[in-house]
């Protein structure tokens, strides 16, 4: 086994608005970067990050929101240039990420950058900050494409699709040459399923016959219990007495599991291949780099 390690160590500035915290006011912290190389057994899943950058924060605690503002700004500081074509994602995380550019387009920092909402709703921001939108049918090549997730497993594979907005989301980010996660550490998991339902986007058509089916695939049947969505799309608790409605005028079956998926990316191919489902929330073997926002920092894990 060979084992290489590096560490800087180096003092930054953070600004994050005028939350009463410790980093609002431009909280000065210690960023330390350590680079681990070596073969570990797949089995040790405990041994969750391979290459980390821990970005150490000044005491106090965050909420939640401001976790996610950290890791939003940071995977547009990071990963953004001018010029590129972006991809911007859905949810509460990856509005900050769709708000950075917005700043940073707006104060000149960021020049000539087109991006691709993967939401009605993510489409509205933008333009409200005058970020220049363009579609897949005139750039199906994207350069980063930047979202947040409901689950992540040791793999990287991902739960998405708890906003509703999954079928946008996968068609962008597939396109995208990196495709960025950003999530606060409670969406860290072992294994995908238990901790968030995974969602089914169906046809209307006959759609009590497709959640049958699902349910009776050999990777769900006995695991998991399919729920069709009810009220808002967005939300995966029911909400209203009527069927949920994507942007896209589908459906969608919340599959709820006893354990967790075994096999993800086998699952997500015989989800796929059901007649009837137009896309499902397992994202496998999509993500570049997962940006993690957590009490002890922020950290990073590459695949």
């Amino acid at each position: 086994k060979s084992l290489y390690s590096r560490k800087f160590v180096m003092k930054i500035t953070f600004s994050f608005g005028t939350s009463t915290t410790c980093l609002a006011a431009a909280a000065v912290a210690t960023l330390s970067l350590t680079t681990t190389s070596a073969f570990v057994p797949a089995v040790r899943q405990q041994a969750f990050f391979s290459t980390t950058s821990s970005l150490k924060m000044a005491e106090g605690a965050l909420t939640q929101d401001e976790l996610k503002k950290m890791v939003g700004y940071k995977a547009v500081d990071d990963y953004v240039k001018s010029g590129m074509v972006v991809g911007l994602g859905t949810g509460s995380t990856a509005y900050f990420a769709v708000e950075r550019v917005g700043q940073l387009l707006k104060d000149g920092t960021l020049t000539d950058i087109v991006a691709i909402p993967t939401s009605i709703r993510t489409k509205e921001q933008a333009e409200s900050l005058e970020i220049p939108l363009v579609t897949l049918d005139t750039h199906s090549k994207l350069d980063v494409a930047i979202d947040g997730a409901d689950e992540v497993d040791p793999a990287l594979n991902l739960v998405k699709g708890g906003g509703g907005a999954l079928l946008r989301e996968k068609m962008v980010e597939v396109c995208a040459d990196k495709f960025i996660v950003i999530v606060d550490e409670s969406k860290l998991c072992d294994g995908l399923g238990p901790g968030f339902p995974v969602p089914v986007e169906i046809t209307p058509f006959c759609h009590e016959h497709t959640l049958r089916t699902i349910g009776e695939l050999p990777s769900c049947k006995g695991i998991c219990k399919p729920v069709l969505r009810m009220g808002s799309s967005s939300s995966n608790q029911p909400d209203g007495d009527d069927i949920a409605v994507t942007d896209n005028g589908n459906y969608i079956v919340d599959l709820h599991f006893d354990e967790a998926i075994k096999d993800a990316p086998a699952m997500a191919t015989e989800i796929k291949s059901t007649v009837g489902v137009v896309d499902h929330g397992l994202f496998c073997d999509m993500t570049t780099a997962v940006i993690i926002a957590g009490k002890e920092g922020i950290s990073v894990k590459e695949a």
